[in-house]
């Protein structure tokens, strides 16, 4: 079994040359074998991900081995051909030196050993630093082997495409990240309230403002032709609200927003209309509208307080440009439409949620625009009404909540979930209201402040006198919330 073979005597120079070779070969298709596995199982996303944030030798290794990862097809053929060029050519040098027999033996078990478990066994442990190391090897093969590799690379690449769809979907990212969660027990590094934001943010894009939104029936809003008198400003600082929608004659025909820290210069006794305080724009949402462009609306900060209109798409005809400017006729300063009617386009399957409505204000006939010059597009008919209704309030606080995807519970809190009318614990409920100043601390507490030249205290509001000879005036008409009437 130990005889030289029949050309090559033992111990002579060719015996060893063939030998060397045939040892060059096993390792050359060991790492042909080893490079097979290890580049090909490094993605093209993986890779960037390294070279962006990984380590400095990380950075580096990525950087040396994607220009040749990206050529796949070709990479694959050229190491594929190398392996299977030194696995044919082990044989023929082998029989020159031992027995065909004794060749064949030698020759599988080398092979699988040197040039397939253990390379491959390797660089599946540590393909990125094997990669790396041997990344100027496979330039130089790839330009030798360039004449076979390059045309049947290009082939595979038309017939099966580029592999550059790796980049993971919403839910594989989902699940990505709960599996890198310490909750999974796989070594993760995530806590429970990073997987949870991960999630929410990752929902929010498919999320709109009617899931997130509070029913306008659940709202606490001010009419506009109410008075800020006792009642109403001891309702207003119960609520703890900072911004108060306003409404004109309807509850849903939202016009504006209340600043209550507007309030701080109005006198609970002169009953000051809200009319007569300074109402702020609030912009108008379709229900369907994405939460990540609401989001961007907020952050433009113009307001942090949004009604939410249920629009019924439909398709209407242009108006005629012929036609003179339409004027408004008879609707006051505060109930007039937020941008210009001129500024206005009406386009196919578009509602304009910002178009004026005809209002009632203090009894008066509803304002509109004039019926006989009107064209048909900007008719104030029932359809158009009902398309622009306030169907809810969506604030900036109604949007961290649903990133979070838990609820944030302040000290006025009633319910954690209004839509599922699950209320605070009884402790934190109680908690709140005891620091709600109450209306007849308003009305009946007295101060030992420095007093004004009237001789009242600075800093008390003033309860009404009981001389007053019109007590209808006090009288305020509010909004209750459907909260408050199931309490």
């Amino acid at each position: 079994m130990a005889a030289a073979g029949e050309d090559t005597p033992f111990g002579s120079v060719w015996w060893w040359a063939y030998a060397g070779i045939s040892c060059f070969l096993v390792l050359f298709a060991g790492i042909m074998s080893g490079l097979t596995l290890g580049l090909m199982s490094l993605g093209l996303v993986e890779l960037e991900i390294l070279q962006r944030s990984g380590t400095d030798a990380e950075k580096a290794q990525a950087a040396a081995i994607l220009p040749v990862v990206q050529k796949q097809h070709q990479l694959l053929v050229t190491l594929l051909l190398c392996n299977a060029c030194a696995m044919e050519a082990l044989p023929i040098f082998l029989d020159r030196i031992f027995h065909p027999v004794v060749a064949v033996i030698l020759s599988v078990t080398f092979v699988l050993a040197f040039g397939e478990v253990i390379p491959q066994a390797i660089c599946t442990r540590y393909g990125l630093a094997v990669g790396a190391n041997f990344v100027w090897l496979v330039r130089i093969l790839m330009i030798i082997c360039c004449p076979i590799s390059y045309p049947i690379g290009k082939l595979l690449d038309c017939a099966l495409g580029h592999n550059e769809s790796a980049l993971f979907r919403r839910a594989q990212l989902k699940a990505l990240v709960s599996i890198h969660s310490k909750e999974a027990g796989k070594g993760g590094e995530l806590t429970h309230d990073e997987t949870t934001i991960i999630s929410g943010a990752l929902d929010l894009t498919e999320k709109t403002a009617e899931e997130a939104m509070t029913p306008i029936e659940s709202t606490f809003s001010l009419d506009v032709d109410s008075k800020l008198d006792w009642e109403a400003i001891g309702k207003i600082l119960a609520r703890g609200h900072s911004r108060v929608p306003v409404y004109s004659g309807n509850p849903r025909n939202i016009i504006g927003l209340l600043l209550v820290k507007s309030l701080l210069t109005v006198r609970a006794e002169t009953e000051t209309p809200v009319s007569a305080v300074s109402i702020r724009r609030i912009p108008r949402v379709p229900a369907d509208m994405p939460l990540y462009d609401i989001l961007n609306e907020f952050q433009k900060g113009s307001s942090h307080m949004a009604a939410v209109v249920k629009a019924k798409p439909k398709i209407v005809p242009l108006p005629d440009k012929t036609e003179p400017n339409r004027e408004v006729s008879g609707a006051p300063q505060l109930t007039a439409p937020l941008l210009s009617n001129n500024e206005e386009r009406v386009e196919s399957l578009v509602v304009d949620i910002e178009k004026p409505q005809s209002r009632q204000v203090n009894g008066n006939k509803p304002c509109s625009m004039q019926q006989n010059e009107m064209p048909y597009a900007m008719s104030r008919s029932s359809e158009d009404i009902d398309d622009g209704e306030v169907i809810g309030i969506i604030t900036l606080e109604d949007v961290f909540e649903e990133l979070l995807q838990e609820e944030i519970v302040d000290e006025t809190d009633e319910y954690v979930d209004v839509h599922k009318r699950i209320r605070v614990a009884a402790a934190a409920a109680a908690s709140s209201v005891a620091r709600a100043p109450s209306i007849r601390r308003l009305t009946g507490q007295k101060g030992t402040g420095t007093q004004n030249r009237q001789g009242q205290p600075t800093g008390i509001l003033k309860k009404p006198t009981e001389g007053d000879s019109n007590p209808s005036k006090h009288q305020v008409n509010l909004v209750e919330p459907l909260l408050e009437n199931k309490r």
